[in-house]
Parts: structure tokens; sequence; C-alpha cells
């Protein structure tokens, strides 16, 4: 007989890239009861899901791939289940786990989530931050309910991805920086100075450097900031200017900095609402989307997941 918990360790050893103590330590259980699970689901089915070199894991085989598709969409619908039971049971009650980036909860999500205390006050909200492609993960891997957040290193085929909201870009520097002073910023002005970059999994960093990598000019990057407060502090201390998201410029509370639109320099980036397939999803959820970006109607946002889920069967 397969178990659930069995197709859960399947999962967090792939997820883990075949370690099976990080996957073990991930699921709060011990490595040798683990492998001993994996195994026990590997006779009863008749293969081998994991390759192994000298009792370590080093990958899935052929039929392991399979086992890993199935086992996720299982889950998926158990935890649909669950969610149905919640929705029908409790309405107005639960949690709503968001994964996002620094800058979307930080800047672009207070509102939202503002006006969903107040119309759902007895859902909880809990935040999640990682880069794009981590929330992503949290999401895939049944960690989040929903990801808010720009442009991935990798895809996501089961996910489904809605574009949601466009962030352009500004130009930061201390108050009296002598960039501040040019009447049309360039490019090539801007690379005389040192900036104060993204770090390189956020789409941030990608489009700033590709601007200057199509001109053919390679500006002076100092360091990269893990995230847009903590490279607005450096731009305070006067070491350097950085190119962020307009939305993170609060200069009523940034009161040493200044800022110029350089939306005609750098491509702007879009926001996606990322959602699991082939899983139930909660009414306040839909709810959430919609005050994000009334476009994304509970309607449009169901109709599009059904296409996602058809497209998926009949791959």
């Amino acid at each position: 007989m397969v178990h659930l918990r069995q197709l859960r360790y399947v999962i967090e050893v792939n997820r883990q890239g075949n370690h099976i103590s990080a996957a073990a330590d991930a699921l709060h259980t011990s490595q040798p009861g683990m492998s001993k699970q994996i195994q026990e689901l590997e006779l009863e089915l008749g293969f081998s899901i994991f390759q192994r070199s000298r009792n370590r894991v080093t990958g899935l085989t052929d039929p392991g791939r399979e086992v890993v598709e199935i086992a996720q969409r299982i889950l998926n619908e158990v935890q649909s289940l669950k969610s149905i039971r919640e929705d029908y049971g409790a309405q107005e009650e639960g949690t709503l786990t968001i994964a996002t980036t620094h800058t979307h909860a930080r800047y672009i999500l207070p509102r939202v989530i503002k006006s969903f205390v107040q119309r759902h006050p007895q859902v909880r909200i809990a935040l999640l931050q990682g880069n794009p492609t981590e929330i992503c993960e949290a999401v895939e891997a049944g960690k989040a309910d929903l990801a808010v957040g720009t442009e991935t290193l990798r895809p996501f085929p089961r996910l489904l991805r809605l574009p949601c909201y466009q962030i352009t870009r500004s130009l930061i520097a201390r108050k009296g920086h002598p960039i501040l002073r040019v009447k049309n910023l360039t490019l090539e002005t801007i690379a005389k100075y040192p900036m104060i970059a993204h770090d390189p999994h956020r789409s941030g960093r990608w489009k700033i450097v590709d601007a200057f990598e199509k001109r053919g000019i390679t500006p002076t990057i100092l360091f990269d900031a893990v995230d847009a407060d903590v490279g607005k502090t450096y731009v305070e201390l006067g070491l350097g200017i950085a190119v962020m998201a307009t939305d993170a410029v609060n200069l009523r509370q940034d009161r040493d900095l200044r800022s110029r639109d350089v939306g005609h320099l750098f491509e702007a980036s879009t926001s996606y609402v990322t959602l699991r397939t082939n899983t139930y999803i909660r009414r306040f959820i839909f709810d959430f989307i919609e005050i994000l970006t009334p476009e994304l109607t509970p309607e449009y946002v169901r109709s599009t997941l059904r296409g996602r889920e058809q497209e998926q069967i009949t791959k």
C-alpha cells in the first residue's frame, strides 16, 4: 500500500537536490526513517524511483520522474479536499500564505493587505519572503497559497503565472549628487558613477545590466544589495547611485535621497500572481487577487486555471 507520507518524502528528496539528510531536516524526520520509507515504496511499486551510487541518491530514474509528477498531483488533490472543507465549513476563517519579494512586501502589498484584512478580519496573513524563483518554489511545494513577484530564473510549467503589475524604474542618488543636475540622463552618464545593484536573482538586475550591455557599456557596480532598503542605505552614505523600482522610493521617508525617472532607459519588470494548478483555491484567495489587480476577477482566474489544467492533461 502506498502512503501519503512516502510520496511527501520522495518529493522533498527531489526538491532538495537528492540530499536525503536535507529532506529529512525539512520535514522534521530522521534520515534512516525516510530512507526506509522510500525503499518500501520502491518495493511496493516494483521499480527504483531514485538512481543510487554507493548508497547515495544521485537522481531520478525514468519511472521515478513519473512518480514525482503523480505524487505532486496526489498531494495537491489532498490539500484541495482540506481547502474545500475549510471553505465551506468556516468561510471567513483560515490562513492566506503569500510568498513575495522584499520590494512587494515593503512597498506594494501593504495597501492590498490592509484592504483584504478589512474585508476578511478572521483570515490570518502569513508572508514568506524570498527572491522571485524562491517564492514560486514555495507555491509549487505547497508552502504558500500564491506568490507575488517578478520574472524568475527558470520556468515553472506546473504553475499559472498571471501578469498583474508593471514595475517602472527610477534612479536614486544622495541629494547634491552631480548626476541630479544632468538635464538629459543617458546610460553613458549613469555609467560614470559607481552603482549599487540588485542581487543577481532579481529581474531588476538583469534588465538594468542588459540595457548597458546592449549599448556596449560596462557600469561600475560597487556591490550587490540584497533588497531595495539595503541599497538605499548605501546610496544615502554617498557610496554610489542606484536604479530601482519607482515604488521603493518614498521621498518623505528617504529625506537624504533624490530620484529621477529613468523608465525611458530601462525596461519595466512585470509582477505576476502565481498559483498552483490542479488544486482547490479558497474564495478569499480570489478576493485578494482581485484587490491586487481588479482586472483579475475570480471568473477570469478560474477560467484561466481551467484552461491551463486542460492543457496539462492533453500534453
